[in-house]
C-alpha cells in the first residue's frame, strides 16, 4: 500500500464535510497521485431507543479523520489548507505518521465490524434508578451498581423485603425509570 497514514484534526462534528472538502480538493488540484485514501473511522453501536435496540453508526475519533498519502510540502499543503482542517497530529509542524500497527488496529477494526456483534452503549449510569421489565424481578426499581458493557449486563441493587440485595440483569430486562 503506498504512502502513510496520518491523522487530521478537524472540528468535530465536521468530519464527513472535511472529507467532502478533501475529496474535491485533491481531484482539482490533481493530487491523486501523492494522497490516495480518506477515512473517517466508524463503530457500530447499539443503543437503547424507545425501548428497542438500535444499531447506530458512531464515529471512533470525533474531531479526526486518517488520510494515507505521501508526506511533501504539496499534499501537505493541499489537506492543511483544506476549509474544516486545523492541522495534523504531530510535533510541531512535523506531522506524525502511524505506525502498522496502529493502522491495523483502526482499519482493522473497521473491516472486522462486520464480523463481530455491534458495541452496545448503555443508556444509563452508575447510581441511576431503574425498572426492572423483564425475569424474577420484574417490576421492581432499583439503583445501578455497576455496568459492564462486554458481556451487557448490569448490577442493580434491589429492595427485597426491606435489603438492598445486588442481582445482576442483562440491559434487556432493565429501563430508565
Amino acid at each position: 500500500m503506498p504512502g502513510s497514514w496520518y491523522v487530521v484534526h478537524s472540528y468535530s462534528g465536521y468530519e464527513n464535510k472535511v472529507k467532502a472538502n478533501l475529496g474535491t480538493r485533491i481531484k482539482s488540484m490533481h493530487m491523486e497521485e501523492s494522497i490516495f485514501d480518506v477515512v473517517i473511522p466508524m463503530e457500530d453501536v447499539v443503543e437503547i431507543k424507545a425501548g428497542r435496540k438500535v444499531t447506530v453508526p458512531r464515529k471512533q475519533f470525533p474531531g479526526y479523520i486518517l488520510v494515507r498519502m505521501y508526506l511533501n510540502d504539496d499534499s501537505w499543503g493541499v489537506v492543511r489548507n483544506t476549509p474544516g482542517v486545523t492541522g495534523f497530529v504531530g510535533s510541531g509542524t512535523k506531522p506524525t505518521p502511524l505506525s502498522r500497527r496502529e493502522v491495523e488496529r483502526i482499519l482493522g477494526v473497521r473491516k472486522d465490524e462486520e464480523k463481530k456483534a455491534p458495541r452496545f452503549k448503555p443508556d444509563w449510569e452508575v447510581g441511576e434508578t431503574i425498572r426492572v421489565i423483564d425475569g424474577p424481578f420484574a417490576d421492581f426499581n432499583g439503583v445501578i451498581e455497576d455496568i459492564n458493557v462486554d458481556q451487557s449486563k448490569v448490577r442493580v441493587l434491589v429492595d427485597i423485603f426491606g435489603r438492598e440485595t445486588p442481582v445482576e440483569l442483562n440491559f434487556e430486562q432493565i429501563q430508565k425509570f
